[in-house]
């Protein structure tokens, strides 16, 4: 199967799925959240996979969410907003094997999200996590706002989407938000060892598992689905696109002169 935005490898049953766009910070365009979807079935189903990896090429970021050039009130690919974000978050949780998040340099906005739904991240000291939506005309309205509030807690989550602050790779495990952080140079070696390690679980098991974790959860697939909505509404708005106008500005964003 070849990508246009992704590099595909399996290495000793982990499978490394890596967007492969460094100069836009490894943004995901609607060709990269397709190719990310087709990417984790194909892993998710591959018996000689035991555990997959989603990473970002290059040092700077593992992802900073929705490309903004391809984001004028709506983006350039299929699903409710431009982008099917719906079915990649619901695929990173219904494959039955464990999906790492490498996060070696920033996980920003939707690149938050993705680090967040996956089942165990690991990020390196150089990472920077955060979240950038009100600051940009922008939210996630599933699992990034709720299911965030089942792994670092309401207040804290609620504190990340409000302020936009940002956190390093020691904060982010010290709040549950990474399971490790590790120096930039044992990144890929830790993360390699603990996918071999889960390779030489019981699948069934971990799938069993797997499903069990997300059951509690599952409900906010639905919030998600109807949240999307509200979001095409909002993005059609001129509060919204402020916040991409002010960005190719470099100003501060006016949003509440839109604001009705």
């Amino acid at each position: 199967m070849k990508f246009e935005d992704l590099l595909y490898e399996v290495r000793n049953g982990v499978a490394w799925i890596v967007i492969n766009r460094p100069d836009k910070m490894n943004a995901f365009r609607g060709t990269t959240c397709d190719e990310m979807i087709k990417a984790l079935y194909k892993a998710g189903y591959d018996k000689d996979v035991g555990c997959i990896v989603l990473a970002g090429a290059g040092d700077r970021a593992f992802c900073t969410g929705g490309d903004q050039g391809a984001h004028d009130g709506n983006y350039d690919g299929r699903g409710t907003i431009g982008l099917p974000m719906e079915e990649l978050h619901t695929a990173i949780r219904d494959v039955p094997k464990p999906v790492i998040a490498r996060v070696q340099g920033y996980a920003i906005g939707g690149g938050n999200v993705l680090a967040t739904i996956c089942d165990l991240t690991i990020c390196s000291e150089k990472a920077i996590f955060g979240q950038v939506g009100p600051r940009m005309g922008s939210v996630d309205p599933g699992y990034g706002t709720a299911f965030l509030a089942r792994v670092v807690g309401e207040k804290k989550a609620r504190e990340i989407w409000y302020m936009c602050k940002r956190y390093s790779g020691k904060e982010a495990e010290a709040m549950g938000l990474a399971n490790l952080c590790v120096p930039h140079e044992e990144l890929d070696k830790t993360v390699q060892a603990w996918g071999e390690e889960l390779c030489e679980r019981s699948p069934t098991a971990i799938a069993i598992a797997k499903r069990s974790f997300n059951m509690d959860t599952a409900h906010q697939a639905g919030i998600a689905g109807m949240g999307m909505y509200a979001l095409k509404l909002y993005y059609d708005t001129e509060e919204s696109r402020e916040g991409v106008k002010a960005l190719g500005e470099k100003r501060k964003p006016e949003f509440r002169k839109y604001a009705k």
